[in-house]
C-alpha cells in the first residue's frame, strides 16, 4: 500500500485513489480521521493544515468528475468578471456561500452546493483552463451568464465588466474580448436565451468603469437623459480626466462611487485633488457625486437630482427615446 500522502495531488485525496492502491475500506476510514484530514465533499479529502477554499472545492469537484468544466458565476470569478450582487432569496451553500457552478452533461445540483448546467458538448473554443482548473472561456462564459440573468441590469453589468478594462479584486486586467466576440457568442444556435440575450447587447458600454456605473447609465436612459459616457476632459493643468458622464451642454458631470474603500490616505487625497481638477475643467460648470449605494437603492433620487441639476444649469436635455426594457 503506498502512503497516503504520495496518493494525494495538490493536497487531495480520493478515496477511490487509495482503495485502488490496495488500502482496506475499514482500515482507510481509520486512517483518515486519524490523520486529521478534511472532508471536501463525498470520496474526497483535504491533507492536514490545507485551506479548503472555493478553489480547493473546485477541484475535488472535477477529481470525482473529469467531464465537468467550470462556469457561470465560478467561471465569472476565475476570470474576474464582474457580477452584480446575489439577488436576495438566492440559493446558497448550507454555510451560506454560493454554490459552485459548472457546465457538463447532464444537470443538476448536489444539496444546493453544486450546480451541474446541462450540455451537449462543448467545443475547444468554448473552454480553457485557469489557476488549474477547467473553465468555460470568456465568451462563453459572459453568453451563458447574459442568457441566465434575470433582469438587464445583471446582463449589462456581466457585458460592461467583460468589455472593460478593470480593476478587480486590486488588480488590472485587459478587456477579456470585443463586441463582435460577444455577438458570436450570443449568436450560437440551439442555445436557451439567445434572442432575448441579443436584445440586451446594444446597450454595452466598453467604458463603463464599475457594475454601479452601468446601472447608473441604465437608470438615466430610462429617465430619457443621454449623457456622454466616460469623455475625456483636460484639466488646466493638463491632466487627462475622464467623468463617468457628461451633459456637455449643460456643462454637468456626474461621477458615481463604487464600494471600493479608498484604502489609503493617498488614494484619498487623490481623489479628492481629481474632484477638484474635474470641476476646474472647461466646460465643467457643476459635478454631481453618487455613491453605489444610492444608484442601487435609490436610482429615483439621483435621476431627480440630475434633472434638477440640469434645470438650474438653464438649458433643458433634449427628450430622448426611452430606452426599451428588455423582457
Amino acid at each position: 500500500m503506498y502512503e497516503l500522502a504520495r496518493l494525494a495531488r495538490g493536497g487531495v485525496l480520493l478515496t477511490v485513489w487509495a482503495l485502488a492502491a490496495g488500502w482496506p475500506r475499514a482500515r482507510l476510514a481509520a486512517r483518515l480521521r486519524g490523520e486529521g484530514r478534511q472532508r471536501i465533499w463525498r470520496g474526497a479529502w483535504a491533507v492536514p493544515g490545507k485551506e479548503v477554499d472555493r478553489w480547493v472545492r473546485a477541484g475535488a469537484v472535477q477529481l470525482l468528475r473529469p467531464e465537468l468544466v467550470c462556469s457561470h458565476r465560478t467561471a465569472a470569478a476565475l476570470h474576474r468578471i464582474e457580477l452584480p450582487a446575489a439577488r436576495r432569496g438566492g440559493t446558497g451553500g448550507p454555510d451560506g456561500t454560493e454554490p459552485l457552478e459548472f457546465t457538463g452533461p447532464g444537470g443538476g445540483s448536489a444539496g444546493g452546493r453544486i450546480r451541474v448546467y446541462g450540455t451537449a458538448r462543448l467545443t475547444d473554443r468554448d473552454r480553457g483552463t485557469r489557476r488549474g482548473l477547467r473553465v468555460t472561456s470568456p465568451a462563453r462564459t459572459v453568453a451563458d451568464l447574459i442568457r441566465a440573468a434575470a433582469t438587464r441590469e445583471e446582463a449589462l453589468v456581466v457585458a460592461d465588466s467583460a468589455l472593460s478594462r478593470r480593476r478587480v479584486g486590486g488588480r488590472c486586467r485587459e478587456p477579456l474580448l470585443d463586441r463582435e466576440a460577444l455577438a458570436a457568442a450570443l449568436a450560437v444556435p440551439r442555445r436557451p436565451g439567445g434572442p432575448r440575450a441579443r436584445r440586451r447587447l446594444p446597450p454595452a458600454e466598453p467604458g463603463a468603469g464599475s457594475p454601479a456605473e452601468t446601472v447608473a447609465r441604465l437608470r438615466l436612459r430610462d429617465a430619457g437623459l443621454f449623457p456622454e459616457v466616460q469623455p475625456v476632459l483636460r484639466a488646466p493643468g493638463g491632466q487627462a480626466l475622464r467623468p463617468d458622464f457628461l451633459f456637455r451642454a449643460e456643462g454637468l458631470a456626474v461621477e458615481i462611487e463604487g464600494f471600493a474603500f479608498h484604502g489609503t490616505r493617498e488614494a484619498h487625497e487623490r481623489d479628492v485633488r481629481r474632484f477638484n481638477a474635474l470641476g476646474g475643467c472647461p466646460g465643467v460648470r457643476r459635478v454631481l457625486r453618487f455613491t453605489a449605494r444610492e444608484v442601487f437603492e435609490h436610482p429615483d433620487r439621483m435621476t431627480a437630482a440630475v434633472r434638477a441639476a440640469l434645470s438650474s444649469l438653464g438649458t433643458p436635455p433634449r427628450a430622448g427615446p426611452r430606452a426599451a426594457a428588455a423582457p
